[in-house]
């Protein structure tokens, strides 16, 4: 009976010592809004608008962060704490396109001059951004009128080694299981903040919702 009384005692000791490891893995979220709580016609006060005219609009019971269909123009907004790496973004997004003319929207990580991950509908690509350099670009459907779902993330993966991965997805349709575009860097990623950015070249609006910046363990 002590053996057995032993043995139960090390399984729950296993048992308690693996969750915690499992939650000491899982992410932790650092910032994160919907905007429900926000006023129409407002922006967050803890959002920095680079350009443009963003502004909390409410269609059928949801508010969402909106950038307006004029002028024609790139615009952004930067939101949460300045980080450097292992941090995730996730953001939804709606376009829409007009005949022949096509928006273009993304989420950004580590500032200004940082890492984004695009969506060029004209090009029908998704595309991964350093500053203004495209790293990495793949093939892409896009659906107008839709919101998308978009996760990007940064990695310190060795001393001198970073991995930039995202995914995106159609709402209501499950999250991809791998990444969808990488690209590896030996450079130190710069502090910095989130973003948000958009391009209404089609002359309609592009609204962004449900923001969420998280830290991510080196290792996933």
């Amino acid at each position: 009976m002590r053996i057995v009384f032993v043995k139960v005692l090390i399984i729950q000791w296993f048992a308690i010592f693996g969750l915690g490891l499992t939650a000491l893995a899982q992410s932790n979220t650092l910032y994160e809004i919907n905007f429900e709580k926000t006023a129409v016609g407002s922006v967050p006060e803890e959002f920095l608008v680079l350009d443009g005219r963003f502004a909390v609009k409410e269609e059928d019971g949801n508010r969402f962060l909106e950038l307006p269909g004029a002028p024609l123009d790139s615009f952004a907004a930067q939101f949460g704490p300045a980080e450097v790496d292992n941090v995730a973004v996730s953001v939804r997004i709606k376009g829409t396109s007009k005949g022949r003319r096509y928006p273009t929207f993304g989420v950004g990580l580590n500032g200004v001059a940082g890492y984004k991950l695009q969506i060029s509908p004209a090009k029908k690509m998704l595309e991964l951004y350093k500053d203004q350099e495209v790293k990495e670009f793949m093939p892409y459907e896009w659906k107008s009128g839709q919101w998308t779902k978009l996760r990007f993330q940064v990695r310190k993966v060795g001393d001198t080694r970073w991995k930039v991965e995202g995914k995106v997805w159609a709402e209501g349709m499950p999250e991809p299981a791998e990444w969808m575009i990488a690209t590896d860097e030996k450079e130190a990623p710069g502090s910095g903040r989130a973003s948000v950015f958009g391009s209404p070249f089609s002359g309609a609006p592009i609204q962004f919702d449900d923001f969420v910046v998280s830290t991510v363990s080196p290792t996933r």
